[in-house]
């Protein structure tokens, strides 16, 4: 039986990847740097510093420490401009969370900042909704590795569950992703996988090996997580 959600953060509860990468090419035009949206979903899974070095490295330019700060100050700054009139939330996620906080415990798994989860968690009014935050700091290596999952997981296992028990096993734990690198990270660690396709295509969600895939959370109940992942 399913007993804790994680949900990815860019992608799944925020809809913001146009933005991100709005915000990027913008930012490294100024460095003299093409970012195309091939290039940027391609690289879907990376945090921000090896998203910035994957970036200069593929245009075959240097990058120091200096530069690298700079760049990542100027697009958060900018992102933060961009989301500030009104948080991009998909639709219906905000209620399922909500929902789900009542009989599930619920986790957030994100290759995105600390501060930048908090910042839209705090201005949505979420924050008390989960009990665990994996973010870029905690891990030192991107999805697809399991790290960041097995990581969540472990912390899972410190918190009470709705159930009253510790000890999840990984069958117990459902992870949200909308991106193959963050279904191939879950399913590493043993987790069960909803993707959903704000980002990539279905068949691209099921080539990762997605147990089942949606077009939106919008219609998701906790029911019907118990119907379509304890029942099969």
């Amino acid at each position: 039986m399913i007993e804790a959600i994680l949900f990815d953060f860019n992608g799944v509860i925020i809809d913001d990847e146009p933005l991100q990468l709005k915000a990027y090419q913008d930012v490294l035009r100024g460095e003299g740097i093409t970012l195309t949206e091939q290039d940027y979903f391609e690289a879907l899974g990376m945090d921000d510093s090896t998203f910035v070095r994957f970036a200069y490295a593929r245009a075959g330019q240097t990058l120091d420490e200096e530069m690298l700060a700079r760049v990542l100050e100027q697009k958060t700054a900018l992102h933060r401009e961009m989301i500030a009139d009104e948080l991009p939330l998909f639709s219906g996620v905000e209620t399922f969370i909500k929902a789900a906080a009542r009989r599930f415990t619920l986790g957030i798994v994100s290759m995105a900042g600390r501060d930048d989860i908090n910042h839209v968690l705090e201005h949505a009014g979420l924050c008390k909704q989960f009990s665990v935050i994996v973010s870029a700091e905690d891990v030192t290596v991107c999805k697809p590795d399991p790290a960041c999952y097995r990581r969540a997981f472990n912390l899972l296992n410190e918190v009470p569950h709705h159930a009253g028990q510790f000890n999840l096993v990984p069958r117990e734990c459902l992870v949200i992703e909308d991106s193959p690198p963050g279904i191939q990270s879950a399913r590493a660690a043993g987790l069960r996988t909803l993707g959903i396709t704000n980002t990539v295509p279905e068949h691209a969600l099921r080539a990762a090996g997605a147990d089942v895939v949606t077009n939106s959370l919008f219609d998701w109940t906790t029911d019907a997580v118990y119907h379509v992942f304890d029942r099969r």
